[in-house]
This record gives structure tokens, sequence and C-alpha cells, in this order.
């Protein structure tokens, strides 16, 4: 019971215990009467007493005036609200002329800003609610729980609090747990629904990754067969056509030479044949329009027959610009 103390403390008072009782009434109006679990109604004692109590099954409650307490709002940091009766009791000395040890005390939330908490600190001398509740007893009245100007706070030392529960309140003390178990039901539910809906979302991710990956292969396809297109076109235009290329190397070639072999392929052109005057023939080869980088292959041999000379030659076909003008442009 000592480590469920400062819980107990905490829930006293607070705004989440106010909006539980809040929810609890929401919720019993929602239920059938028979099955509605009725708080235990309370009888309340206005301070001092002046005749002796008759006490029946009902809570008894002590009620303060505010002038018998120190009753103060405070403003503490926002850190303060995870351990708020710790806080304020380290610092009762700043807001009472009293040490901790001659307090009773109960700090409560009020309001939460940006920048700070407000809350409600109400205490009374230890001694002074000794003597209050001595005399009580002496009118045959034992409070469950001593409040000031109905501000919904106990300050009954824990000591005195009884442990004896009304009937019925185990009933009452499993329902917040039955909806604990219905919020986590309910979680559970919302959760796997995500799961369901983010399934179905990666599955529809990877699909339209894959038709990504399908278009991107079919357009570097498409963008390589349109390059090689458009290299073999511009082989083709930068090289002279066959009939040109036979017209200059006619007219290159001097009459007293005869071509028996050639070859054109990748740029290049090799042919051979005789002449009379081979060793002239890279001079006059040099004068060709279509023709560059002109060499002999081999050495140069005289026929015996035909009284020539037999060569062979290779020579680079002069690359010209596909968007060249032709004689024909304007």
């Amino acid at each position: 019971m000592n480590r469920l103390e400062p819980i107990a403390r905490h829930w006293r008072g607070s705004l989440l215990q106010q909006g539980w009782r809040l929810w609890l009434a929401e919720l019993r109006g929602c239920l059938p009467r028979w099955l509605v679990l009725r708080e235990p109604p309370e009888q309340i004692h206005p301070w001092p007493l002046t005749a002796p109590v008759a006490v029946d099954s009902t809570r008894q409650v002590l009620m303060l005036a505010p002038e018998a307490v120190l009753l103060q709002t405070v403003q503490l940091p926002l850190a303060a609200a995870r351990n708020l009766n710790a806080v304020v009791g380290y610092e009762l000395d700043r807001y009472t002329p009293f040490e901790a040890e001659q307090l009773y005390f109960v700090a409560r939330q009020e309001r939460r800003t940006s920048s700070h908490l407000e809350v409600t600190l109400v205490a009374i001398l230890r001694e002074r609610l000794d003597q209050i509740l001595i005399d009580c007893a002496a009118f045959g009245l034992h409070p469950h729980r001593v409040d000031v100007a109905n501000l919904g706070i106990d300050l009954l030392p824990a000591p005195l609090r009884p442990r004896q529960r009304p009937v019925g309140k185990g009933l009452q003390r499993s329902l917040p747990w039955l909806c604990g178990a219905l919020l986590i039901a309910a979680m559970l539910l919302w959760l796997n629904d995500r799961q369901r809906v983010l399934d179905a979302m990666h599955a529809s991710v990877q699909q339209q990754k894959a038709e990504v990956a399908h278009v991107h292969a079919l357009r570097q396809q498409l963008l390589a067969t349109r390059g090689a297109a458009q290299y073999l076109t511009r082989r083709k235009l930068a090289q002279p056509p066959l009939a040109a290329l036979l017209n200059d190397l006619t007219t290159c070639l001097p009459a007293d030479t005869w071509l028996d072999q050639l070859d054109v392929k990748d740029g290049e052109i090799s042919f051979a044949g005789q002449s009379a005057k081979a060793s002239a023939l890279i001079t006059r080869i040099k004068g060709c329009h279509s023709l560059e980088n002109a060499q002999f292959e081999g050495v140069i041999q005289p026929d015996a027959r035909t009284g020539k000379d037999q060569f062979a030659l290779r020579a680079h076909l002069r690359q010209e610009a596909a968007d060249a003008p032709t004689p024909h442009t304007p």
C-alpha cells in the first residue's frame, strides 16, 4: 500500500480523475438502470460541528471553510507535472510560512499553458487537522474524506482513510479494467485495419515499381535503338556514295593505272592494281577529295608480263559532317 500511495495522491483531485468521473457519468447515462453502478451517496458535515452525528451507510465528508486552510494558486514549470506533489512538497516553505513536515497539503493541476502549470495548493497545519479529527470523533464522526469548499479534494491523512470499500465496489473497480480492455481491443482492431491498408498500399507500390522498371527498360531499349539508328545514319551520311567515290578515283588515278581489287569497309578503302608509275600514286591520291591518309601496303613489285608495277594502297574515307551542305544546297 505504501508503494501505491504516491500514485493515489497524484490521482486524487487531478484533472485526469475529474475527466474520468465525467466520462463515467456519460457512460452511466447510456447504460440501463439495472446495470448502472452508482457511487455511494455522501453526507456532508460542515465544520465546526454543533451536535453529535448519526452515522449511516453513506460516506461521511467533513467540509472545511476556506478560512480554515491555506488556499492559493501557484505557477510551476511544465516539468513539475511529472511529480507534482513531490515538487510542491519540496517548495512548501516558499508558498507557506511552515515546513512540509508541519502540513497536510493537496496540489491539484488546474490549467496547463505553453509555459507553465497553474496549480491549486490547499494546505492545513497537521496539529490543527488532527485536533479537528479528534473533535469529530468526539461527536461520533469518522469522515471518509476531508474537503474544502467543495473543491473535490481530500485532506484526510492516508493512515486514517478507510480501507473497507462499500458493497459493489469490486464491480466498480472492475469497470476501469473492462474499459481498458475494450480500449486495447479497439486499438488492436484499428492497428490491424491500418496494417491491412499498409499491406495493400505496399503491394500497389511494388506493382507500380515493377511497371516503372518495365517502362524504364523499354525507354532504355528505345534510346539504344534510336542511338544506333542515328549512329548508322550519321556514318552513312558522313561517307561519300560509292558512285561518287569511284568517280573521284577515276579522276585522281592516271590513265596508265588500273585496279584489280577494291574494298570499302569501316571508313577505309583498300585497292590493288598495276600502274606505270606506282610510286607517284600517293601524290595523285592526295588530290582526291574523298580520300585521306593514303599509304602503300607492302612493297611495289614490277610485273614482267605487263611491264608495270604492282601496288596495294590503303586510305581513309574523308568524314564529312552529317549536316554539311551538298554542292546543290544554296
